[in-house]
């Protein structure tokens, strides 16, 4: 079965993945941290989407590689993300998105 073409629709996605690649590319050849690490940030987002809104379900075989490369990329960052903001504990992170309430 075929996607049907929506505004946007299937052809304007596929246009847009060749010009991502070139600026990821441009990127890490110019170490530029910043802008890798939001592309990075986009991508697992999507996937997050992905498994939160049901594109991934339990014991499929869909997204199964990208699965385990975000669980393994967010297994790496997200420590390193609490010991500096540990390292870091007097500066001002803002408020946070989920604060914890009491029951």
């Amino acid at each position: 079965m075929a996607f049907p073409e929506r505004a946007g629709g299937l052809r304007e996605l596929k246009g847009t993945l060749h010009p991502r690649k070139a600026r990821f590319a441009r990127a890490l050849q110019a170490n530029d941290a910043v802008s890798i690490l939001s592309m990075l940030f986009d991508r697992l987002y999507v996937l997050r989407n992905q498994l939160i809104h049901g594109g991934a379900t339990w014991n499929s075989r869909v997204n199964r590689a990208q699965i385990r490369d975000g669980a393994a990329i967010l297994g790496f960052l997200v420590p390193v993300f609490i010991e500096l903001m540990m390292d870091h504990a007097h500066e001002d992170w803002g408020r946070p998105f989920y604060p914890v309430t009491e029951g």
